[in-house]
């Protein structure tokens, strides 16, 4: 475990300084409390909010980080480390946040129609999801909890996102492809002809391409006919560039809509997401958005200090009506 660092400040106020005295704030004497007193009481508490605030902020900011024990990928990899068989060894993700992937790469959609990547970038964020159709189990399950992530995101499939899968077996067919394609866009809630969800196959060259762009790997298991491979989806901008990586086969709908609001360069979303944003990071490590302490404290600082000088501000205005013009 790491050593917690607490930042303490001492505040040392001097009460009859500032005009202020204890018998004021008793209950039987609480109607001789002067305006000049209400001003003293507010620069006071702004005096010991700002403070706390202050030693929050810094107490968080020189904290130390364990990286090992935060980042569960560095302490995967650390220990199990040449633990897999050879056959599962070189399977996985490797993030190439920023990269391009090839827009004029060939494949056929769903209809057996011959298309390019391009054909589906320009506009919106998409979201790619590597898969094959016959596979048996790990595939359903990325694309099933993709739905519910599109479904529960905040946004409509085809308005604010797009969605592409992708077959890395170069022996699926187009037929295969609209079957999944019916079945996931039935889970959403949609017609096939109205969505903008286009399932694709394709050749072994125009796949690998694509692969390896976005840094999956993949191996074929010629025992069972099956692949073996990682789960996961990727969030890319609308000029195909890498944005955000998500594992598993759950996807929290809060960090995807997080995820297309960055990746759209915010042409969507609502000012309450930028709030978040700004408070929120994406960690590449875990594929989550986790609050940024700072800067939740930076914004609770700002708040207060607008609230505060309202209330100076209102305040100020209705002694000034009380005590009426000042005689000549």
């Amino acid at each position: 475990m790491v050593p917690q660092e607490t930042a303490t400040i001492t505040v040392n106020v001097d009460l009859p300084a500032l005009g202020v005295c204890s018998d004021r704030f008793s209950l039987r004497n609480r109607n001789r409390f002067s305006p000049r007193n209400s001003f003293s009481a507010i620069a006071l508490a702004f005096a010991l909010i700002g403070s706390s605030l202050f030693a929050a902020r810094t107490a968080s900011a020189q904290a130390p980080v364990d990286t090992q024990q935060d980042n569960p990928s560095v302490a995967f990899s650390a220990q199990q480390k040449g633990a897999l068989p050879s056959l599962f060894q070189g399977v996985g993700i490797q993030q190439h946040l920023g990269a391009q992937i090839p827009l004029d790469a060939t494949f056929k959609d769903e209809t057996g129609k011959d298309v390019t990547l391009s054909d589906y970038f320009g506009k919106k964020p998409v979201v790619l999801i590597l898969a094959y159709y016959k596979c048996p189990m790990l595939c359903s399950l990325v694309l099933s909890g993709a739905t519910d992530a599109f479904k529960a995101s905040g946004f409509q499939l085809g308005d604010q996102f797009e969605a592409l899968t992708v077959s890395f077996s170069p022996t699926e067919t187009p037929a295969l492809a609209a079957a999944a394609q019916k079945q996931y866009l039935h889970q959403y809630g949609v017609d096939a002809d109205t969505a903008d969800w286009h399932f694709l196959t394709g050749q072994q060259a125009q796949i690998q391409r694509l692969t390896s762009a976005v840094g999956f790997s993949y191996k074929y298991n010629p025992e069972n006919g099956q692949y073996i491979h990682a789960a996961g989806i990727v969030v890319l901008t609308p000029a195909g560039k890498v944005s955000k990586y998500f594992y598993g086969v759950k996807f929290e709908p809060r960090d995807l809509h997080l995820a297309l609001v960055q990746s759209s360069t915010n042409h969507i979303g609502s000012i309450t997401d930028a709030v978040l944003l700004f408070c929120c990071q994406y960690d590449p490590s875990t594929g989550k958005y986790h609050a940024v302490i700072t800067r939740v404290i930076d914004l609770a600082c700002g708040f207060t200090v607008l609230v505060l000088g309202l209330g100076i501000f209102f305040l100020s205005k209705s002694v000034g009506k009380k005590q009426g013009p000042q005689p000549a």
